[in-house]
């Protein structure tokens, strides 16, 4: 027995080594932790169970039968994140490159199937040099497998990406698929053709950080939602997330202690918008002053800073929140934005979070580029997420909110509960001096008769209260007391029921 017993623990040594000691220090040298290691510290301490350890390849071909590696290139299991259960898999580019076999694929498959029975996140710790082409059709089959997972499990449980290392060719495709996707600043990078073939097929020279490293996907492609310094503060944040964000679709976010009176007022919020109409203000500024301890957890920072998403906490519970910025365009809604917070929203109703909107938007961005580029598609699915969308929604006007844009940005008329408005606000077809030249064309010339009708105009229609009158602004509120309104609206909605005509599923305008 004591022989049998050694023997499990020698097995047990060895495929915690992964590729070997020469293998783990190539990836301490370029920055990089182990895929065990990173596990420890994704992971409460000692939570972590691990199925599969002893899973080996059964390719025979290109002599791989010689070199059969415990595990795979994957590490799979569960443990917890501050006490809830998450699911995990960490590819280990210590053996064979983290390259994805037949065996490979099925441990992660089963490590999916099992988040979905018990309904559970799955976090995937993406580092792998991709197919092993040794194994061809079968390693194909293997993510196809993985692919058809991360499709049934959307909306169901969350799933969250973090690239650590390579992720090209099909590789890019699972986590796409996710809910979010981190990156790792200089040592992660993602795209479906490396830099050698689109060279050789369009000429272009070009390096992999440029193609598809963390820069790229969180400025230009928007592909990822964030980038980290290393790492350590990849997996910390990632930890940080989960807390906001619930195991699955049939249970609430979890509710934290809070430290934080639901009534403070902020009396600095009663001069945070200017004067001065073309003057920008920071809407981060009421966001933290609205949040739990202003904690909030940026989504997409880099990316379309015009509008904001990201996570916040009211009275302890989870709220996503969709914010316009006037330091970025003015706070214009354009292509890019309306992709962004339109995937945010539909996030948060898939799994009942609610959401808040605080609105100081101009319009749409005009120019041929945005119509050529199908603004009106893209503007359409914001339109279509909030909508659509059955989580509770609360409102809050802060400036201006004009034509379509404001529609779009969760009006009454999209079955948002509770729209609020600071006195602040205009609501309104488009602004004063645009309005009075279509009205008064004939007048143009006489700068005294337009400047009084401009006047005029914004006496009568620059305000919230034309919008109130008919119903379409709940109340006008103090902006000191806007925590104090945002909170007691969100604990009025805490048992909203609304239910949509039945249907196999929409067809969003992609």
């Amino acid at each position: 027995m004591k022989d049998i017993l050694e023997q499990l623990e020698q097995r047990r040594a060895t495929a915690r080594q992964g590729g070997g000691q020469r293998r783990v220090d190539g990836q301490h040298a370029k920055g990089k932790l182990t895929a065990r290691e990173r596990i420890e510290l994704l992971l409460d301490e000692g939570s972590f169970e691990e199925f599969d350890m002893f899973v080996a390849h059964r390719c025979t071909d290109f002599g791989m039968e010689a070199d059969r590696p415990a595990g795979d290139g994957v590490v799979t299991g569960w443990g917890t994140i501050n006490g809830r259960m998450v699911y995990v898999f960490s590819q280990d580019f210590t053996v064979m490159g983290g390259s994805v076999s037949e065996t490979h694929g099925a441990k992660i498959c089963k490590i999916m199937d099992m988040a979905m029975q018990n309904g559970a996140p799955v976090i995937g710790l993406n580092d792998s040099g991709g197919a092993r082409i040794q194994e061809g059709v079968a390693s194909l089959a293997a993510y196809g497998e993985v692919f058809q997972r991360n499709i049934e499990a959307s909306g169901v449980v969350p799933q969250i990406s973090v690239i650590m290392g390579p992720c090209a060719g099909g590789a890019v495709y699972s986590p796409a698929m996710t809910d979010f996707i981190f990156m790792v600043k200089d040592s992660s990078y993602m795209f479906v053709t490396g830099p050698d073939v689109v060279k050789t097929v369009t000429n272009e020279v070009v390096t992999a950080e440029e193609l598809g490293g963390a820069s790229t996907h969180t400025k230009k492609s928007s592909v990822a939602d964030g980038a980290f310094e290393n790492d350590v503060e990849a997996l910390s944040e990632v930890r940080r997330l989960v807390d906001f964000l619930p195991l699955n679709n049939r249970q609430k976010a979890p509710v934290r202690p809070f430290f934080d009176d639901p009534s403070r007022v902020e009396t600095s919020l009663d001069t945070l918008v200017p004067d001065n109409p073309n003057q920008p203000y920071d809407m981060k500024e009421l966001i933290l002053k609205i949040a739990d301890e202003g904690d909030f957890f940026e989504i997409q920072k880099d990316f379309a800073a015009n509008i904001i998403t990201g996570f916040i906490r009211v009275e302890g519970q989870s709220v996503g929140v969709v914010a316009n910025q006037p330091m970025v365009l003015a706070g214009c809604l354009d292509i890019d934005a309306s992709r962004k917070a339109a995937r945010f929203v539909r996030f948060c109703d898939a799994f009942e979070i609610p959401i808040l909107t605080l609105v100081d938007v101009p319009g749409f961005l005009p120019g041929t580029s945005q119509e050529y580029g199908g603004v009106i598609k893209h503007g359409a699915k914001l339109l279509f997420a909030y909508g659509e969308a059955t989580v509770p929604k609360v409102t809050v006007l802060t400036r201006k909110t004009y034509g379509g844009a404001y529609v779009v940005m969760a009006s009454k008329h999209l079955k948002a509960d509770f729209n609020y408005a600071w006195p602040t606000a205009e609501v309104a077809v488009m602004g004063a001096k645009g309005a009075v030249e279509i009205l008064y064309r004939s007048e143009l010339g006489d700068k005294d008769k337009i400047a009084a009708r401009t006047k005029d105009y914004e006496d009568r229609f620059a305000n919230p209260f034309v919008a109130a009158e008919r119903g379409f602004i709940d109340e006008v509120i103090m902006p000191h007391s806007t925590r104090r309104r945002v909170a007691r609206a969100f604990a009025a909605l805490r048992n909203k029921k609304l239910s949509t005509p039945w249907k196999k599923h929409d067809n969003i305008p992609l």
